[in-house]
Formats: C-alpha cells, sequence, structure tokens
C-alpha cells in the first residue's frame, strides 16, 4: 500500500458561521432557509466551515445549525445575543434582521438601536468575528412592511458610518422580487428566494475569505423526469486519457438511510478520480425528506442513472465493460442492489461490472436492516439474497462497531460471494462506527485509508492505471 503523505498538505483553515435573524433564518414547514443552498455553495467552492448556533433546522443532510428566532425582532436578538455569542463565538456571523414589526411602530430607529448593539456586543466578545449585515429582503404585505425601504437605507448608513473593515454591508434587497420570491404570504423566501438569499451572502463570503486550495467544477445533467421533478447527475470529466479514447466510470449514490443527503457527498472522490483518468459522477435520486418516496423508488432511480450513463457512453468517452457502481450506508445498499439484483426494466443496462461498497446496508431480509416494507419485499431489495454468479466483484468496508451493519452480515455476503465464484474483498475497520467518517466534517485518516482501499482495488482490477497513488489530500 502506498505510504500517506499527508505531513506537508495544505489543509484549508476552518472557520464557523452563525446565521442570526428570525424566521427567514430558521426556515420553515412551508418555506426555504438560506442556510441549505448556502451550505451547498460553500461546500463546492472547497471551503472548510461549520454552521452554529443554539438552534437548528431540518434540510436534506438532516439539520443545520443557525441563531434563527421565528417571530422574534431585532432587539429580541439584542437581548439575547450577548450569553448566545459567548457560547457559540462564530468567526463569522450573518445578521438579517428588521421584520417581525409593524409599520405603525415607527421601528426603523429602534431597529437600527439594535443592531449597533448587537454588533458591538458581539465585536467586544472578539474583536476579530466578521459580521455581514444586510439589508433585509422586501415584502409584498403591506402596509405592515412599508417601512422596509428606510430601514434598508438606515443599516447602509450604518454601516458605512462605522469604517469598520470587519463588518460588511450585503444587499439581500438587491434583485429580490417578492412576487417571484416568496411563498403566498408575501413574506418568507420560496426555494428561489431561499437560492437568491445564499448567492447574496456567498457574494459577501467570498470578499473575506482566502481562496480555498481546490473548488469542484461538475457538469450537471438531468438524467430523469420522476413524477417528483428531475433527477441529475454531477459529472466530473478526466483529466487525463486521449481525445475519443474510452475511459472506466465510476457512479456514487449518497448515503442518508434513503430519506436524506446529497450527491455532493463524493465530490472529494469524484475528484480524485477524474484526476486518475475516470469519468466520476455522483448521482441524485429519491429521497424521502424531499419526495416523500421509498427505498424502492431510490433503486429504480439508481438503475436508471446507471442505464442513463451507459446509453450516453459515446459521447462520455466511457469504456462500458469498465463501470463502477459505489456508495456508501444506503448508497451503498444502491451500488450493490444495482450490481446483484437483476432488473426487468432495464435489464443488463443498468448493472455495473464491479461494486466499490462503504458500509453498505447489505439485508434488508427479515432479521436484517429496513422498514417492514423493505423487509416483506426482500427478494427484490435485498443483495444479499439475491447473490449468484453474476455478481459483480465487490470491495467491502465496514468498521467493526457498526451499529447497522453487522460483521457478520458482511462475513456472510463475502461467503455467498465466494460459493458463487465471486470476489468479495472484506477490509474490517477496528473500531470504527456507521460512518466511518463523515464528508461535513474535518476528515480523519480513515477517509485516507478509505481510498488507499479504493485505490487498490481498482488498479487490481485495471480501472485504474498501476501507478503509486500518493495519498495527497484534497
Amino acid at each position: 500500500m502506498a505510504q500517506d503523505k499527508t505531513a506537508n498538505e495544505n489543509v484549508p483553515k476552518r472557520f464557523t458561521i452563525m446565521g442570526l435573524g428570525d424566521s427567514i433564518t430558521e426556515g420553515g414547514d412551508n418555506f426555504e432557509s438560506y442556510l441549505f443552498p448556502l451550505w451547498e455553495k460553500l461546500f463546492t467552492a472547497g471551503y472548510s466551515f461549520e454552521f452554529i448556533g443554539p438552534r437548528s433546522s431540518k434540510c436534506r443532510i438532516g439539520t443545520l445549525n443557525h441563531c434563527g428566532f421565528s417571530g422574534k425582532n431585532a432587539e429580541f436578538l439584542d437581548r439575547c445575543i450577548d450569553s448566545i455569542y459567548r457560547k457559540y463565538p462564530a468567526d463569522i456571523v450573518l445578521l438579517h434582521a428588521g421584520h417581525n414589526h409593524f409599520n405603525t411602530e415607527n421601528p426603523v430607529p429602534g431597529i437600527i438601536r439594535a443592531q449597533e448593539s448587537i454588533i458591538r456586543k458581539i465585536q467586544t466578545i472578539n474583536p476579530d468575528a466578521k459580521i455581514l449585515v444586510a439589508q433585509v429582503i422586501p415584502s409584498g404585505k403591506l402596509p405592515k412592511y412599508s417601512y422596509l425601504p428606510e430601514l434598508n437605507k438606515r443599516i447602509a448608513d450604518m454601516v458605512g458610518n462605522m469604517h469598520n473593515p470587519n463588518v460588511v454591508l450585503v444587499n439581500q434587497a438587491h434583485y429580490f422580487d417578492w412576487e417571484k420570491c416568496t411563498i403566498a404570504d408575501k413574506v418568507h423566501p420560496n426555494k428561489a428566494g431561499s437560492a437568491k438569499m445564499a448567492e447574496e451572502w456567498f457574494d459577501g463570503l467570498v470578499q473575506i475569505l482566502a481562496k480555498p486550495v481546490h473548488s469542484f467544477h461538475p457538469e450537471i445533467i438531468r438524467y430523469k423526469q420522476a413524477d417528483q421533478g428531475d433527477l441529475s447527475l454531477h459529472i466530473f470529466k478526466p483529466e487525463k486519457g486521449g481525445k475519443g479514447e474510452k475511459q472506466p466510470a465510476i457512479v456514487y449514490f449518497f448515503g442518508g438511510g434513503w430519506a436524506l443527503g446529497t450527491p455532493l457527498q463524493f465530490y472529494r472522490e469524484c475528484a480524485w478520480y477524474a484526476s486518475k483518468g475516470m469519468v466520476a459522477v455522483t448521482a441524485e435520486y429519491r429521497i424521502s425528506y424531499l419526495h416523500h418516496t421509498s427505498p424502492f423508488e431510490s433503486l429504480d432511480d439508481a438503475r436508471d442513472a446507471i442505464a442513463w450513463l451507459r446509453k450516453h457512453a459515446e459521447e462520455l468517452n466511457i469504456d462500458t465493460s469498465r463501470i463502477v457502481a459505489a456508495g456508501a450506508s444506503a448508497g451503498g445498499h444502491l451500488a450493490a442492489a444495482t450490481g446483484i439484483i437483476h432488473s426487468t426494466k432495464n435489464g443488463s443496462l443498468s448493472r455495473p461490472n464491479l461494486l466499490v461498497l462503504y458500509y453498505p446496508v447489505i439485508d434488508n431480509g427479515p432479521e436484517g436492516y429496513g422498514s417492514e416494507e423493505m423487509k416483506k419485499r426482500y427478494t427484490e431489495i435485498s443483495p444479499l439474497h439475491n447473490v449468484d454468479r453474476t455478481s459483480p466483484p465487490a470491495l467491502f468496508v465496514l468498521g467493526t462497531k457498526d451499529p447497522l451493519v453487522p460483521v457478520k452480515s458482511a462475513e456472510e455476503f463475502q461467503k455467498r460471494m465466494n460459493t458463487n465464484g465471486v470476489e468479495c474483498d472484506l477490509h474490517l475497520m477496528e473500531g470504527a462506527g456507521h460512518p466511518i467518517f463523515y464528508y461535513a466534517k474535518p476528515l480523519t485518516s480513515d477517509f485516507y485509508t478509505i481510498r488507499q482501499m479504493t485505490d487498490d482495488f481498482l488498479v487490481r482490477h485495471g480501472y485504474l492505471g498501476n501507478e503509486e497513488n500518493n495519498n495527497l489530500k484534497q
């Protein structure tokens, strides 16, 4: 195994962000917060960061922390911020506050005093804190919010008069069309509105942050139009290989219990294997949090993703004899199922040639893992119960302390593969749990250990050149 060379890495500095505001920061059951689209932008740009705060809101990757209080105003935030910021001393604060008053209150002077006090209290605790102050999004709820234009002018004057390089004005009202960007209440952002807010915050942040060493630039292509909306593949083109030369491909399926997750989970791996000459793909599929679907629809999407790659192999220069399905946890289950369970819909088009499985849910039988519906229909969806001599060779990585996937299930899977004359390279990582590492947190040595295992497996099967793979961090 190649040496893990990490001593001289240029590891990006990790920073913390606190979203500070009201329900527009917090989000709600029927409207969007800017938090997750901003998370996506920062992650894709290659920043190392974490959202912090005393509260949390659900999103497709689980939850994101913040300091948004629905129904509260700037004066409330001023009363709370000293104790909150001492407990959550974020490097960067995103302040968006000004709603939750009536125009009849003549609220602008009080809001400005509260914002000035908030900024002063934060910088007393942490003089190096960067505070991005928003001119707030407009609203069509009139006459209640008819004071917002005046407020935004006063916010700009306030920030300008501070002459403080650590206090930065962000114009969230800039091109924010409440008719297109809010829900029916004319106040709270819809999906387009939250994306617009995230874009403005991001533009402000890049002005004060050091440029990351690495960023990600996939081509995003729709591969399927499901009943619940479009599904996309995030494709990383190979960085080497002759023009027109057929390249192996690897397609990743994210983890999250078929309920949560994002294709961004495998951006690092895709960038790595694209740099090695592979067409590397991370796939969107339906999940219950967004689409109210079951694992059966998730598997249908995974099969369609692989079939799409085969159908478009010529234009992508993919060698159809060397397609890998990979994934983690529930995504590992999908990868395994595409290779092992025969499909009546797509036939061989949806089957990969090789499997890379990170702590996959492999047993959905009566004694295995999954919903009652999965256990009732396990013959349709459980990889363990469908192994045969046509199953692709597999790399299987599992922690010995995994609470969801027993070691005995992995060993039984390996036994059934071997009995059918199929290779299953099982690696048990002592003391590791589930997941073995977190893609949204600082990477541990386990990430690089697993990547080296994957490199070695791909080299052995002719998907990577037999070169020295120095595991430099990306």
